[in-house]
This record gives structure tokens, C-alpha cells and sequence, in this order.
């Protein structure tokens, strides 16, 4: 009987999950408040992601903060934006650092307080959280004119 009973929750846990809506799998472009930019194209962001972009404006630089390796939101951004795996996004940063191209790669944020409270304090700052957690206040970035939850939003897991 108990057998019968775990596959039913299985059944019924499945179900449930697909039924979650993709706004909930989206992922937030979240930068500091000071950041002149509102919308970035997707080449735009992925020079940034690459490091090919390293400055918002003449005086304020770029600083990335990305998910630890595994975070659901740097897999997002690994397959979506650059489609590369976490091996390649990490042999392209040492290269890229070992070129002198840039002084560092990405910096890793441990947690979602942890990207809140850098985003906070960092001029410049650019981070990917999940869009349900962004606090409130939090300046948004679109991505092609869309915002997370839109149709045809690009930053998701279903994609």
C-alpha cells in the first residue's frame, strides 16, 4: 500500500509542478539604482555576461555578480544567453583573465541576501536573481522591451 501511495504523491508532486506558471521560472536582471540603462538588448547582455562590456557609462564600470556554479539562475543565464556549460563559462573567464582582457571575472554571490546586499552598496552592480525574490524598490532591468513574467520573456527555464 505504501508503495502505491509514493507513486501517487509522485503522480500528484509532478502535476502540481507543471502547473507552476513560467512567470515563476523567470529570472530578473537586477541592477544598483545608479545604472543609467533600462533595457539591454540580448547581445548587450551577453557582452556584459562575457565581459566584452565592462563599463555602463564613461565613469561607471560594470560589476557582475553571478550565482554560485549549480544556482538555477547562473544555469538559466549559462544556457540562455551564452550556451555554453558551466566548464566552458569557466575556462573562457580564466583565458580571458590570463589574456589580461579583464583584471577579474564575475564575482560569486552565495545567496540571494548576499546579491541584495551587494547590489545595495556597489555602484555599477548587475546581478540575476529569480524575479519572485527581487525586493521591492529594486531597479529591474528589460531584456528586448520585456520584463519578467511577459510573454516572450527570454530569461526562464521552460525556454
Amino acid at each position: 500500500m505504501n508503495r502505491y501511495r509514493m507513486i501517487l504523491l509522485s503522480i500528484l508532486f509532478c502535476w502540481i509542478a507543471s502547473a507552476v506558471p513560467a512567470s515563476a521560472a523567470d529570472v530578473a536582471i537586477v541592477v544598483h539604482s545608479g545604472v543609467p540603462i533600462d533595457d539591454l538588448t540580448f547581445t548587450d547582455l551577453r557582452k556584459i555576461v562575457l565581459g566584452d562590456r565592462q563599463f555602463w557609462s564613461s565613469d561607471l564600470r560594470v560589476t557582475l555578480l553571478m550565482g554560485t556554479p549549480g544556482a538555477r539562475e547562473r544555469e538559466v543565464i549559462l544556457r540562455n544567453i551564452l550556451q555554453m556549460t558551466e566548464a566552458q563559462f569557466r575556462q573562457y573567464w580564466i583565458g580571458k583573465v590570463f589574456r589580461a582582457e579583464s583584471a577579474v571575472g564575475p564575482k560569486t554571490v552565495y545567496s540571494t541576501e548576499m546579491a541584495v546586499s551587494l547590489i545595495n552598496n556597489i555602484p555599477g552592480s548587475m546581478t540575476f536573481l529569480d524575479a519572485d525574490q527581487v525586493p521591492k524598490g529594486f531597479k529591474v532591468v528589460r531584456l528586448g522591451g520585456l520584463l519578467p513574467g511577459e510573454k516572450g520573456y527570454a530569461l526562464n527555464l521552460a525556454r
